[in-house]
């Protein structure tokens, strides 16, 4: 009797269990849907300035050169000039307030050197007016920054851009 009333025990629990294992699995399985809906938010061409700080404390002030940022599932690659540009996988961390990306560089304009190759980026961003707002510490620190104000960021202020149509006619001549 004791041990059929083990089994019948033992049988009872797997049959509990089986079902929130199955379940635990699928789950698992499944891409988080947040992440991937905030990466189909970045997709495209972004163009834009840079934001810095002249002298800690006072305004952001806007840079001359004109920042690219190209997304592509999770490639990211951005490019400010011949000399400064880099190649990136990003992925975005979940659950975080303000939504944060993790850029690890994979490549970068040789001017540069290598020592940057293999660096995890943390940035910050939001997306508000149809604007994308970027903000990194520079300087290879590896803190996160905590705000789009910090004095100790450079921000970046983009607007998605339509990709160039390549011409495909040959010209026409008179």
């Amino acid at each position: 009797m004791k041990m059929t009333l083990k089994r019948a025990l033992g049988f009872t629990m797997l049959s509990l269990l089986m079902p929130c294992l199955l379940l635990g699995l699928q789950a698992g399985c499944k891409t988080n849907p947040p992440t991937a809906a905030g990466l189909q938010r970045l997709q495209g061409t972004w163009e834009g300035v840079a934001l810095g700080q002249e002298t800690p404390g006072g305004p952001f002030v806007k840079s001359a050169d004109t920042i690219t940022i190209t997304i592509t599932g999770n490639s990211f690659h951005f490019h400010r000039d011949t000399n400064f540009w880099f190649e990136t996988t990003i992925t975005l961390a979940a659950a975080t307030d303000p939504q944060q990306l993790h850029a690890t560089i994979k490549g970068n304009a040789p001017s540069q050197g290598s020592n940057a190759i293999g660096k995890v980026v943390v940035a910050i961003l939001k997306i508000e007016d149809r604007t994308l707002t970027l903000a990194a510490r520079g300087d290879g620190s590896e803190e996160t920054p905590i705000s789009f104000e910090d004095e100790k960021v450079t921000r970046y202020e983009l607007r998605k851009v339509q990709p160039q149509k390549k011409n495909t006619q040959s010209p026409k001549t008179k």
